[in-house]
């Protein structure tokens, strides 16, 4: 198949597939196969411990590089002689080493051995470079567009946007199209960085409701007032510092002793047996259950067993925070009532008081009023549940944000 004969193919290259804790990326990946899109994905890591059903909707392969090249010496020399012919190569090589000199470490040897060997394996039809992420598969991304001659493009979230240096993006923006984000502090970020402004796109993630059940539950109103049916509180995200989870053990610690309430935590993280190592202290071990992480199907029947979904996201001390966390809109696709803290992106979607209760990061005290508050009021919980519930319905749909990225890619390819 001659290269203006092959159907006009888009290179997407992710950091880690399959990933339960970005299923946005497959979400949009699904949905860009539906808007006709053929796409060739790429992973620079791959995960086989879970998956979710989403990602077994995706048609396209994903290819993987090699985790430890020392093991693919011929795969890797074959690239380095193909790739030394390209007309880029030189820059890309110049480039490489401008930034080794910055500081020369493994995993920059590592990303740019993986771009020689993606752009040596990169099929003829391939027009465009995209990448999730504007951390590692920005700069594999970066280095493979500058040896092709393709053009390159990409997708920005949360921790690739807050802990890459100024210049770094600086430097990755000037390369782009364009680049589309999930939150308004983070297009003002990449505004800031960016050559020109109008590169940068703000896309919600939203969701693909079909893979919700669309009727709300019929949930018991519990009050906390019950040993045999306590307050059932929820959180959902990886045991890291941003997700804020010791706050949360901090504010449970302090709640009235005469209310009855049980946690479930789902998630896996490295911090995770420091949080059970908390909890042990603080003597609530026996009135938490950790579920370590779970596929899409189990998270759902924690949201529609639950009262009231709590994630108090701070900033981690490497600078990291959540965007707009898909978690908050999943909860709220179930009308679960959702307490979290006013802090990024999160009052974009969530309107104090009214589709939420907002808190500030951090603050334990605060935390430990609303989690009582809520707990002891069943009926304010289902208000602000289905009003998040008719929000997240009308106004996060992630189908009209996927067809504005089908439009950008192919705009890239073919101008």
């Amino acid at each position: 198949m001659t290269a203006k004969s092959a159907t006009a193919t888009v290179c997407v290259i992710v950091g880690t597939w399959p990933s339960v804790s970005t299923t946005f990326i497959a979400q949009e990946l699904v949905g860009l196969e539906r808007e006709g899109l053929k796409l060739r994905i790429v992973s620079l890591r791959e995960r086989k411990k879970m998956r979710h059903a989403l990602h077994d909707q995706l048609t396209a392969q994903v290819h993987f590089l090699p985790r430890r090249l020392k093991r693919s010496p011929l795969r890797l020399l074959r690239a380095r002689a193909k790739v030394g012919r390209l007309p880029g190569y030189a820059a890309a090589r110049a480039l490489f080493e401008q930034e080794i000199k910055r500081g020369r470490t493994p995993e920059r040897v590592r990303l740019f051995r993986w771009a020689m060997i993606l752009a040596a394996e990169i099929p003829p039809e391939v027009r465009l470079i995209y990448f999730h992420f504007i951390s590692e598969p920005g700069t594999v991304g970066r280095y493979v567009a500058l040896m092709t001659g393709l053009p390159l493009a990409g997708s920005a979230h949360a921790r690739d946007i807050w802990t890459t240096s100024d210049r770094e993006k600086r430097e990755k923006l000037v390369a782009m199209r364009w680049v589309t984000t999930c939150n308004g502090p983070a297009v003002d970020d990449l505004r800031r960085c960016s050559d020109s402004p109008d590169k940068v796109h703000l896309i919600y993630h939203g969701l693909s409701l079909k893979r919700f059940p669309e009727t709300p539950p019929n949930r018991a109103l519990r009050d906390g007032r019950m040993d045999r049916d306590p307050v059932r509180f929820l959180s959902v995200g990886r045991a890291v510092e941003k997700k804020g989870f010791d706050i949360m053990l901090e504010a449970l610690a302090r709640l009235d002793s005469d209310l009855r309430w049980h946690w479930y935590h789902v998630g896996a993280g490295p911090l995770l047996e420091g949080l059970k190592r908390q909890a042990a202290k603080f003597g609530l071990a026996d009135r938490i259950t950790w579920r370590g992480a779970q596929d899409q199907a189990t998270v759902i029947e924690h949201y529609r067993n639950c009262d009231l979904l709590v994630l108090p996201s701070k900033e981690g001390s490497d600078g990291d925070r959540d965007g707009l966390p898909n978690v908050l809109m999943e909860a709220q696709s179930q009308a679960l009532a959702c307490l979290a803290t006013r802090f990024t992106a999160i009052p974009e979607l969530i309107e104090h008081g009214e589709t939420g209760v907002l808190v500030p990061p951090g603050d334990i005290g605060a935390l430990k009023e609303a989690l009582e508050q809520l707990a002891r009021l069943p009926e304010r919980r289902d208000k602000i549940g289905l009003a998040g519930y008719a929000r997240v319905r009308r106004d996060f749909q992630a189908e009209e944000g996927i067809s504005k990225i089908a439009s950008l890619l192919r705009e890239a390819m073919t101008s």
